[in-house]
């Protein structure tokens, strides 16, 4: 399935925003988002992650399908808007998307010590929830065998965010850039 052909079809722009919310990240097309399960699993399998973190709630879909095909477990990140007293990794994430401070948090029983995880999300944007999912990673002792996301702007400097922290960045589908309201796919 081209995913790429798809997100120029029938996503949406607002703003800066690219909205894929009618299959992807609200309404999820199973169909569609099997796909990209599936595509996910391939780039990665001869990697050998035994572990697949994303962070609730648009990361979960393109997680769980990959999840079926590698087949993995599947942790996610929480998200709170409250600090509280949880035996917990945490990180603190601002979102300007949505333009708040929110915390990121995943329960230390989740994550073992030596794994090796794949982080996978729905987009890349600036790369502040991604890279602080891989220190979250990185501080419960696993290594990160790569990030995964369905979409990336390129335009927003989140693959610059991660490579510069050393860990390897994939996307389905890239973004150059937006114009006359529609998103334009980069060409590889």
């Amino acid at each position: 399935m081209d995913i790429a052909a798809i997100v120029e079809e029938r996503g949406r722009v607002a703003g800066d925003l690219v909205l894929v919310d009618d299959f992807l990240n609200h309404r999820v097309d199973p169909v569609i988002i099997d796909d990209i399960g599936r595509q996910i699993a391939e780039h990665f399998v001869d990697l050998k992650p035994d572990l697949i973190v994303t962070a609730e709630a648009s990361g979960i879909p393109p997680a769980m399908a990959t999840a079926r095909y590698l087949p993995l477990p599947v942790v996610y990140a929480k998200k709170y808007h409250s600090i509280g007293e949880r035996d917990t990794f945490v990180r603190e994430v601002h979102s300007p998307t949505k333009g708040v401070e929110y915390r990121i948090e995943i329960a230390r029983r989740a994550l073992e010590s030596g794994g090796r995880a794949v982080i996978i999300d729905d987009f890349l944007a600036g790369g502040r929830t991604a890279q602080s999912l891989g220190q979250i990673v990185e501080e419960a002792g696993c290594d990160i065998v790569g990030y995964a996301f369905v979409i990336e702007k390129q335009f927003a400097g989140g693959r610059d965010v991660l490579e510069s922290n050393g860990w390897d960045v994939w996307s389905l589908v890239e973004i150059a850039g937006i114009e006359d309201g529609k998103p334009v796919i980069a060409t590889r």
